[in-house]
């Protein structure tokens, strides 16, 4: 593969070591470690062998731990000991990662944009856009358009009260016949990435995607 390897491959002692890259999208990263296992499978071939696996400062949820566990699975003898990821520095906390809120009515024409997710007690109007680095969370109709990881977070959700968007769009993924998302459910919904596919689900099964939901600074 072309260009540096998002996957360094380390033996130790009792097993091996693999450290993923953690600037890449997470279905990037998945591809690259499914054709390196098919590429060395006689060189995997053998005895059991456990592996760590070392993710550097992402942050994974239990869709995400089950797809990787999944993906090391295709390799028979490779049994995973260890997911770890970096525990984050708080203190140096990301400002790209705070809450932003406001209120009131993005219309046509506006586009609101900001740093970290966004909490906006309101409507977005047809014609309207919200854009951000992290998540969108919208307490009101969404009918415009939203884009959240907009510098490539593939883990970025959009959630609205009313989900009728003209288009979303999460990191480079868009999303625009209606029929993909829209419904008619009473309940708040969020859309997200799986595998670089967007999907939708209740909001109230978003901890089960992310953990790290509700831990925004000053909330």
């Amino acid at each position: 593969m072309a260009g540096k390897s998002l996957i360094t491959i380390k033996g130790v002692k009792d097993g091996l070591v693999f450290l993923l890259d953690d600037k890449c999208g997470f279905h990037e990263l998945i591809q690259e470690l499914k054709a390196m296992l098919d590429k060395h499978e006689q060189q995997f071939a053998g005895p059991i062998v456990h592996v760590d696996v070392k993710l550097g400062s992402r942050q994974i949820g239990k869709r995400e731990e089950s797809l990787l566990r999944k993906t090391f699975r295709r390799q028979g003898n490779l049994v995973v000991r260890s997911i770890r990821s970096d525990v984050p520095d708080h203190k140096d906390a990301d400002p790209a990662r705070e809450l932003c809120r406001m209120s009131g009515i993005v219309r046509s024409g506006q586009t609101v944009e900001c740093r970290g997710s966004l909490l906006l007690i309101g409507d977005v109007n047809p014609g309207g856009i919200v854009r951000t680095t992290g998540d969108i969370y919208v307490l009101g109709a969404l009918r415009g358009i939203a884009h959240a990881g907009c510098e490539g977070d593939e883990r970025a959700i959009i959630a609205a009260s009313l989900m009728k968007p003209m288009q979303l769009r999460i990191a480079g993924v868009v999303s625009r016949p209606p029929e993909e998302w829209a419904s008619e459910d009473p309940w708040m919904e969020y859309a997200y990435l799986e595998e670089g596919t967007m999907k939708v689900d209740k909001l109230s099964r978003l901890s089960r995607f992310r953990k790290d939901v509700m831990q925004f600074k000053g909330v």
